[in-house]
């Protein structure tokens, strides 16, 4: 072996954060990071939603609909968090989001943008996608904090 593989092998290895060995959640520059990015989209997807000229009644109405993908936990925390998980990715809102517009479906960018809105609301405020785990583990940490381990969330 090299000098310089060895001083590769040799070399100290960078620390793990504790937030990412204890829960494997994000922490530090990176969490604040990525509550800024979950900011901008509830910023622009507000103002893409007023753009579109639709009463924000409905917006209020619609607000919470994806957190009704709780219910998912009655089955189980493994099933609770698939459920949760898919009705809080970007990925299905951002796909109805572009199939809306490039059909011009004026209903479905409203509903994408409600959607959208509400899951950057949700992570800008720290309620990240699930660990299986239990309904307060998060990738943006536990909620609550550290010291939170209620039962009748699925801790336990």
């Amino acid at each position: 072996m090299t000098e310089q593989a060895k001083a590769i092998v040799l070399a100290p290895q960078a620390t793990v954060p504790h937030c990412v060995m204890a829960y494997g959640a994000v922490c530090g520059t990176p969490k604040l990071l990525l509550r800024l990015e979950a900011a901008a989209v509830v910023v622009l997807a507000v103002i893409l939603y007023s753009r579109l000229g639709e009463s924000f009644r409905w917006f209020a109405l619609l607000f919470f609909t994806p957190d009704l993908s709780i219910a998912g936990y009655l089955a189980g925390r493994r099933t609770g968090a698939a459920i949760y998980n898919g009705a809080h990715s970007y990925i299905a809102p951002a796909l109805m989001l572009g199939i809306a517009y490039l059909t011009n479906y004026h209903l479905g960018l409203s509903i994408a943008l409600i959607w959208l809105a509400h899951i950057g609301l949700d992570r800008m405020l720290g309620f990240g996608l699930k660990y299986s785990t239990g309904f307060t583990d998060t990738h943006l940490g536990r909620i609550g904090g550290e010291l939170q381990d209620n039962p009748r969330w699925g801790r336990g």
